[in-house]
């Protein structure tokens, strides 16, 4: 991509729409075209179709998405399904329609199937069946990875998917009944710091295997891609660093400074038991994530007290 390009990166006020923001500008990329939801609806057609008429925009990160952890997903999975595939057929189409140079559309790896071989490849769609808690949000994520191939494949247009692991960081969202795990367990155990609790519940027993991927270093994976990975289909971006759910929760609660007992309620649901992706591939074109999931954290919990904490 020229520096000058104009790149609609929609989804910027979210975390990984911002890190992809952070990370163009980084590298040059002034040329940003970005709209809020007041100003753009991505669920009416229509407006997105004037939008792309009047910007002249040459490339697109999708990054919106309507998300959430396995509360909201497992209780507002039809909202998770329709506006997602609201969001990801208006963009997709109206990009092919406009003369959209490339196109990156952004999944998730509960795509895969619940008991995929680990670590897992790109292989692995749809050779199992799904973790249920999620599976309407991720049967939207691939119905969006799949447009963009049957768009390549007819049209001959020039869209990709990536598939990132667990997303954390800077400018996640803390809401106690939507977040994912990370940011809802550093809500909890630094209010519950705040409130001087000697006790936290977490949920499920702590054994299932997780790998996060700091927001950054997946923006910076993204620029890479952007500029690099011409082959259509979709790659995994991942960090390689697996943890299980206790070690996470412990180190959070290190993160925090809380220092009073952590208990498991083994009656709430754990999900899926394992999910490492097999980052194979984007290491092969020559990227790697730079930031420990303890670094991470300590970023991610300093953004939360400055932004978050003083509300």
């Amino acid at each position: 991509m020229k520096q000058d390009a104009r790149i609609f990166v929609a989804g910027h006020r979210g975390m990984v729409g911002g890190a992809i923001c952070r990370a163009l500008k980084a590298s040059g990329y002034d040329n940003l075209v970005l709209r809020t939801r007041a100003e753009v609806d991505l669920l009416d057609r229509n407006a997105v179709n004037a939008f792309f008429e009047a910007a002249g925009v040459e490339y697109v990160i999708l990054a919106a998405a309507k998300v959430g952890g396995i509360i909201a997903n497992d209780t507002e999975s039809g909202d998770f399904i329709r506006d997602n595939l609201y969001i990801q057929t208006n963009v997709i189409d109206a990009a092919y329609r406009h003369g959209v140079k490339k196109f990156m559309f952004l999944g998730s790896s509960c795509i895969y199937p619940k008991f995929a071989e680990q670590p897992i490849k790109e292989s692995s769609l749809l050779t199992g069946v799904l973790e249920p808690t999620n599976s309407a949000y991720a049967i939207a994520k691939i119905a969006g990875k799949e447009m963009c191939d049957a768009y390549r494949k007819q049209f001959g247009f020039n869209a990709f998917t990536v598939m990132p692991s667990n997303v954390y960081g800077v400018g996640d969202n803390f809401d106690p009944q939507s977040s994912h795990v990370a940011a809802g367990l550093m809500r909890r155990f630094h209010e519950a710091r705040e409130a001087g609790l000697d006790e936290v519940v977490a949920w499920g027993t702590g054994s299932p295997l997780r790998e996060l991927i700091f927001a950054d270093d997946l923006a910076d994976a993204c620029v890479f891609l952007m500029n690099s990975y011409e082959e259509g289909g979709m790659i995994n971006a991942g960090s390689d660093q697996e943890v299980s759910i206790r070690e996470l929760t412990e180190l959070i609660a290190e993160t925090v400074g809380f220092q009073g007992k952590i208990s498991w309620d083994a009656s709430k649901p754990d999900g899926t038991p394992r999910k490492i992706m097999d980052n194979s591939r984007l290491r092969a074109l020559g990227w790697k994530p730079k930031t420990t999931l303890r670094e991470g954290l300590a970023q991610m919990y300093a953004w939360f007290l400055e932004n978050v904490a003083k509300d």
